[in-house]
């Protein structure tokens, strides 16, 4: 089975140093700081959506440059300073690379920080990873768009060989929701990531688990 993983929010905490880098490109235009549960509603869709979400009024085009900029350089440098896997985790991980499934990310976080982490935290057990602006001949344009657009899901499913029968994606958000019916795979939706369970039940959510063990479950 093919089995695909959101990153932050699904198999990473990352939002203390997603806060972090924020806050650091809001100094740098001179905007004052966010707080860590405003960075937890402002997440999702991308690094960009995020630094416009977090700046707190209309900014000219050359302080937004600044912002993203700024956060792109601290983020890179810093992006596992307080990051950690979600407890339950890296078993269910080795777990299922024992199994013999085929194991994949698909982030709306830059492309070199998703294979940055998942290298650092996840080594072998995951081979494939892809982030937002990854080169991929193989989608429109040749450049992955963020999620809710199913082109790096699709990515994967072509390089695995796999179809939708044979394919999960698992996530944290309605953005995961939205990405995995684009590409017509089941969605399984944790509950210990970055957005609740009234708001992931009213995206749509149909299988939600509580633990990294009920997957396992689930995929049993």
């Amino acid at each position: 089975m093919t089995i695909i993983f959101d990153l932050d929010g699904t198999l990473l905490d990352t939002l203390d140093d997603l806060t972090a880098a924020v806050n650091h490109a809001l100094r740098t235009i001179g905007r004052p700081e966010r707080q860590r549960e405003e960075v937890l509603r402002f997440v999702g869709n991308g690094i960009r959506a995020l630094v416009q979400r977090s700046l707190t009024d209309e900014v000219g085009q050359a302080d937004a440059a600044r912002a993203m900029t700024a956060f792109t350089d601290y983020y890179m440098a810093h992006c596992a300073d307080l990051t950690k896997p979600y407890p339950g985790i890296p078993a269910l991980l080795r777990t299922l690379s024992e199994e013999g499934h085929h194991l994949a990310i698909v982030s709306n976080k830059v492309d070199a920080a998703v294979k940055a982490l998942n290298k650092q935290y996840f080594g072998s057990l995951i081979p494939v990873a892809i982030g937002e602006g990854a080169p991929l001949p193989l989608v429109e344009g040749g450049i992955v768009r963020a999620k809710p657009h199913p082109d790096a899901l699709l990515a994967v499913m072509q390089q695995f060989g796999a179809t939708p029968a044979d394919t999960v994606y698992i996530g944290d958000s309605e953005v995961d929701i939205q990405t995995a019916a684009g590409a017509g795979v089941p969605c399984i939706s944790v509950t210990w990531g970055f957005r609740d369970l009234p708001t992931l039940t009213a995206a749509g959510a149909t299988t939600l688990v509580n633990t990294p063990e009920e997957i396992l479950k689930i995929i049993k």
